[in-house]
């Protein structure tokens, strides 16, 4: 048996460790921090009324050149693809056989001019016999009719002159605009005009050029019924101007300025066609080009402009996830517009004063606590880079 000495000492101690034990159950795991996030404060304000649509260039005007009489092509003039100018010498056709419908023509001016002499003579001289009862009045009349009849027949010949000659100037087939030339479509040699007006080329006018694209029905209506509400200002037709984005991505310099729009929707697509009109100075664009153009449409009022990396989207659509006036992370369905630079414009779904979390988004969960501090973008230098427009940095 274990001493009474020695009892109390062993004792004291388990009731030590016992104490030490229920103390660490008491106290748990320590708590983790909550996290630490940027966040922009939503400001409301006015954005351009954007569209991003997708268009087609085409030439500003296009013109057939094509052979206007019958004949053998005898030489080309100018050099495929190149620029040629209103009434330049493209094509000869052979104007032998036209040349000789001319002088044929000529010749019976000629004559048709002769027999309304002798007719007129003769006329004359029966008006001057009648009074002294040498002819008779049915003589004089007939006189008179073929003097009129000689007449009417040098008309005639005169417009088959004017007819032969407008038919041998086609035999020099020339432009009909300025423009860029396209490719022969008829060798030499080849009979041309006979029966139909042969395509011999194409020329077409590429500065300025058409852009043609579409926009839904349905949007359309919707900005009506935006600008209805005051939500949105509509720009006026001319004013409304175009962006073109080339296919390599970089940006066209020239401004394009909206000329044609379709007064009905077409059945087919459930879109209405338009049109603008892009100046193209250094012929650096081609008719039937494929291009990204945005669309100026006016301006959109009481939006929001948030950072890119702030937009997160799942199975339900666009989010944001925002810090409340309690410290606790919310998530806001929205709805997006378009991006301006690096930065989404946001339609409906914030509210004035709203922090919405830009970095850290990853680290949060909805109705969980979150520590603000104002986003800052780092610049390519690693400087801080301005706000976003339309957002000011929350405080802490």
């Amino acid at each position: 048996m274990k001493s009474p000495s020695l009892r109390t000492p062993l004792l004291c101690l388990s009731l030590l460790v016992l104490a030490a034990c229920g103390r660490g159950k008491e106290q748990g795991p320590p708590k983790m921090p909550p996290p630490e996030v940027g966040v922009v404060r939503a400001q409301p304000q006015s954005s351009p009324l954007t569209r991003d649509l997708v268009g087609r260039l085409s030439a500003y005007r296009s013109a057939d050149v094509r052979a206007r009489v019958p004949g053998v092509l005898l030489k080309r003039r100018y050099d495929e693809g190149t620029d040629v100018r209103k009434g330049q010498l493209l094509f000869q056709i052979d104007p032998a056989p036209l040349q000789a419908a001319l002088n044929a023509s000529l010749a019976s001016l000629a004559q048709a001019q002769a027999t309304y002499t002798n007719n007129k003579v003769a006329a004359q001289r029966m008006h001057e016999l009648a009074p002294r009862g040498y002819v008779s009045k049915s003589d004089v009349d007939n006189a008179d009719a073929a003097e009129r009849t000689a007449a009417a027949a040098v008309q005639v010949a005169r417009a088959n002159v004017q007819s032969a000659r407008i038919n041998r100037g086609y035999a020099n087939v020339t432009s009909p605009i300025d423009g860029r030339a396209g490719q022969q479509q008829v060798t030499e040699g080849a009979l041309v005009g006979s029966g139909e007006a042969t395509l011999l080329t194409t020329v077409d006018q590429i500065d300025p050029l058409y852009v043609n694209f579409t926009i839904g029905a349905d949007v359309l209506e919707q900005l009506r019924r935006a600008q209805s509400r005051g939500s949105v200002t509509l720009a006026d037709p001319d004013k409304t101007s175009v962006q073109v984005t080339l296919p390599d991505g970089s940006i066209y310099a020239e401004k394009g300025t909206l000329d044609f729009s379709a007064a009905t929707v077409d059945p087919s697509t459930g879109s209405v066609n338009l049109r603008a009109t892009i100046p193209n100075p250094k012929h650096s664009l081609l008719p039937g080009m494929y291009v990204t153009l945005k669309a100026s449409l006016g301006q959109q009022h009481k939006v929001f402009l948030v950072p890119q990396a702030a937009v997160q989207r799942d199975t339900a659509g666009a989010y944001l996830m925002t810090v409340g006036t309690d410290g606790k992370v919310v998530r806001k369905d929205v709805s997006t517009g378009e991006m301006m630079g690096g930065n989404w414009v946001i339609t409906d779904g914030l509210k004035p004063g709203d922090q919405v979390i830009v970095s850290g988004v990853q680290k949060v969960k909805a109705g969980a606590p979150a520590k603000t501090s104002p986003w800052q973008p780092a610049s390519a230098s690693g400087s801080s880079a301005p706000d976003a427009p339309g957002a000011a940095p929350a405080s802490k």
